[in-house]
């Protein structure tokens, strides 16, 4: 008798477990789809935020006068890291003028990624801070909305300053550091020191 309640216990119990199991399966498979309904019907809004916030920063790193659609003629290469990297060219007529493209360092919480305008010459005409995760009220600094630092990199170039003094001012550079971030500043002086060498080393692909 007891022997056979307890099998009939254990029948229901099981009852229950794959009731609850095809439902959390359903609410599972009903979330993913509605998930992946909701990623595809707004999947071009996003890409046509993410393309405006490009014409955004390069507008702010090229502040000269070209007259071609710089997202319709880049250049593809293999970037720094290894990975491609896609560099926007600025015209005047047939002639480049200056380029545009990505550089990347590891800061203090995390990769600092930065778009830098060169021109033709070599010379910085500009560089902004895309994404970083640096100490708000520290790092963030390099944020050309909270403090002008970024701005010094206008005009430099390989030979101005000379090679040794691509760095911050603790380390013997001419860059300013901040008080309490040091590792922030000199992530993105050697990460824009890497963008003029990647472009004297490729400027003969895109120029």
């Amino acid at each position: 008798m007891v022997i056979g309640k307890i099998a009939m216990n254990l029948a229901k119990l099981r009852e229950k477990l794959s009731y609850q199991t095809l439902l959390l399966g359903s609410v599972t498979l009903l979330t993913s789809g509605m998930l992946a309904l909701a990623n595809r019907l707004t999947q071009e809004d996003i890409q046509a935020a993410e393309m405006q916030d490009i014409k955004h920063t390069l507008v702010q790193v090229l502040p000269i006068q070209y007259d071609n659609n710089l997202l319709q003629d880049t250049v593809v290469l293999p970037g720094m890291d290894g990975n491609l990297l896609t560099v926007y060219r600025a015209r005047q007529g047939e002639r480049v003028v200056a380029v545009v493209f990505q550089v990347s360092k590891v800061g203090y919480a995390g990769p600092v990624v930065l778009m830098m305008g060169v021109a033709r010459t070599g010379e910085v005409l500009g560089v902004r801070v895309l994404k970083h995760s640096e100490t708000p009220g520290l790092g963030d600094k390099i944020e050309l909305a909270k403090n002008n630092w970024i701005l010094s990199f206008n005009g430099k170039s390989l030979t101005n300053p000379v090679a040794a003094q691509w760095q911050v001012k603790k380390d013997g550079g001419v860059f300013d550091q901040f008080t309490g971030a040091t590792i922030t500043p000199r992530a993105v002086v050697q990460a824009v020191k890497q963008g003029l060498e990647f472009f004297t080393a490729h400027q003969a692909e895109f120029l």
